[in-house]
């Protein structure tokens, strides 16, 4: 029994399943059980419009341009082109740098390579060094330019022999120059001509720590034969004896040197020296110095008037504080105590990284500084800095600070204890520790 419709047979091979092996389409067979409606009239076939494709970029797979008729699949008439975009990615690929595409075949796109993280550390790394060498060079030099080289120690005679270490002979004048009327009445510096020297200390940088040594200005001293700074003439020495100030107001910086060295028989290496302006702008500049006053004291003539306790002091009541004499028992020999805790708190607080590592701390302190300070022909940025960094280390438990041995007085004038003298001199030049006490 057939249960196919009419003219139907059990043998669908016949019927069925030839589209696959025929390029064609099957044809409409006629269904007795269906009926027809009438075709509607035909319209003339207008042929569809191409559309407008945009030039294909590199890459652009146009497999199935010509409808897959080359390669016998189904799609439109040989050489239509649709405009469809088959999934191509233009450009570095689906998958971002160096990813895999979209399309099928398994390829690869070649995208931006991944960045090099090393290398940019190192280029970075390079680049910062050069930045701070190029700053440190061009800042040597700026500041070596500034440095006023004006005394001549190679006009000393008969010098002592050199020791352990380094000494510096610095020297603070009254010198006004570079001050207005303004600045001088400000700063009761007063209105003298010409230059004297108002503290002078010996700072030793030795294998055994640094030593502050201040020799105050009333100290009794002899003048030795000596060469004249300007005139180059010998001047015999007399035995004459002096007040140690007098020496610098008479021949100068030189002088001074050589009076120095022939009473301590200590050889002075080199030779710095600051004015009252420089002094207050350098405070100034690096937003005060922060002491503590254990008693309060006040003076008329310098301008002192200070509590007791903790307090930060301008370049102004700096000045007045390291020029206080007359305000204390001991007087001069009090003064060099103040003005050898002062300089120790200068240099403590001026040599952080606050200061150094911040331009607009830096450069006005050392231009402060460098505008007024007077140094010895040989001296060098390095030498100054060693200088500066052994001032830091005598308050911070590496050093020792003293007043020079007195041994009594003659009149107003302070003698010093020459035996005193002689070993403290010994010890220093032999880098050994120092057991002397000073006043």
């Amino acid at each position: 029994m057939n249960d196919w419709p009419d003219r139907r047979t059990g043998d669908r091979s016949e019927r069925y399943g030839r589209g696959s092996a025929d390029p064609q389409p099957e044809g409409a067979r006629s269904m007795p059980h269906i009926q027809r409606r009438p075709a509607p009239p035909q319209r003339p076939q207008v042929p569809p419009r191409r559309p407008q494709v945009p030039p294909q970029s590199p890459g652009y797979d146009d497999r199935y341009q010509d409808g897959g008729h080359q390669g016998g699949g189904y799609g439109p008439e040989p050489g239509y082109d649709s405009g469809y975009n088959t999934g191509q990615v233009y450009g570095s690929g689906s998958g971002g740098p160096g990813g895999r595409r979209g399309g099928g075949d398994g390829g690869y796109v070649q995208g931006r390579p991944a960045p090099d993280w090393r290398r940019r550390i190192k280029l970075g790394a390079l680049t910062l060094v050069v930045v701070v060498l190029a700053v440190s060079v061009s800042t040597y030099f700026w500041a070596d330019s500034k440095l006023k080289r004006e005394v001549d120690l190679s006009k000393v005679i008969e010098r002592p022999e050199s020791g352990d270490g380094t000494n510096y002979l610095i020297v603070g004048s009254d010198s006004r120059e570079g001050m207005s009327a303004e600045e001088k009445k400000r700063l009761r510096t007063g209105s003298a001509e010409g230059k004297r020297t108002d503290s002078m200390m010996i700072l030793h940088d030795g294998s055994n720590g640094p030593t502050l040594i201040s020799l105050p200005r009333d100290s009794n001293v002899e003048i030795p034969t000596f060469k004249g700074s300007e005139s180059g003439k010998t001047f015999q020495g007399t035995g004459r004896q002096v007040k140690l100030n007098a020496a610098y107001a008479e021949d100068g910086p030189e002088l001074l040197v050589r009076t120095v060295e022939f009473n301590t028989g200590l050889r002075i290496d080199h030779y710095v020296e600051i004015g009252f302006g420089g002094f207050a702008k350098i405070v100034d500049a690096i937003g005060g110095v922060e002491l503590d006053i254990p008693k309060a004291f006040k003076d008329k003539k310098s301008g002192a008037d200070f509590q007791a306790g903790k307090q930060t002091l301008n370049g102004e009541q700096s000045l007045a504080f390291v020029r206080t004499r007359y305000a204390f028992a001991g007087s001069d020999l009090d003064r060099t105590k103040n003005q050898q805790k002062f300089l120790a708190a200068l240099a403590s607080q001026t040599a952080t990284p606050s200061t150094i590592l911040n331009p607009f701390k830096l450069y006005p302190t050392m231009g402060a500084g460098l505008d007024t300070l007077i140094v010895d022909k040989d001296m060098s940025l390095w030498s100054l800095g060693n200088m500066f960094f052994a001032m830091k280390g005598v308050t911070g438990g590496e050093g020792t600070s003293m007043n020079m041995p007195i041994s009594g007085s003659i009149g107003s004038n302070l003698v010093w204890d020459k035996a005193k003298v002689k070993q403290l001199v010994q010890q220093l030049n032999d880098g050994e520790k120092v057991t002397v006490k000073g006043n």
